[in-house]
């Protein structure tokens, strides 16, 4: 049984169009198209299992980059869930910038922790700075919202 990931597919691609492209190279025992759970419509992408791992590598050779949609098709063997591939470049890290590897009392307020001594782990976000940070500092007027 191989798991086969589909990419780059039109957003208007159903499982029936799935099912006709790979029926030629062999039985597929499941589709699995991903939907946004919000607005319901497919995400793009989709996961074939063939049972016959000749007839998967096949599906994999034949369809790997052909048009379909309007758009060219990304195919190949789908990894296990928790494996990921290498990190995108778009993707933030947020314990990687200038303050990583940085002791405890760096840099993060006058308390020297993280979050202005509240109790909290360390890392970015929201509780990053503390009101502390900024209590002598003048408030700015806000923009009115038309």
């Amino acid at each position: 049984m191989k798991s086969l990931f589909v990419g780059n597919m039109s957003f208007q691609t159903t499982e029936g169009d799935l099912r006709t492209l790979f029926e030629p190279f062999g039985q597929i025992t499941r589709v699995h198209m991903a939907m946004d759970r919000e607005t319901g419509r497919a995400r793009g992408f989709a996961f074939i299992e063939m049972p016959n791992d000749e007839e998967a590598a096949k599906a994999m050779a034949g369809l790997d980059g052909k048009e379909f949609g309007g758009r060219n098709l990304k195919v190949n063997e789908a990894r296990p869930k928790g494996e990921g591939g290498p990190p995108r470049s778009g993707q933030r890290s947020f314990n990687n910038g200038p303050s990583a590897g940085r002791g405890p009392n760096t840099g993060r307020g006058p308390s020297g922790g993280s979050g202005g001594g509240r109790g909290k782990g360390g890392g970015g976000g929201r509780d990053r700075f503390s009101n502390e940070d900024y209590r002598e500092s003048v408030r700015q007027p806000r923009e009115p919202r038309w």
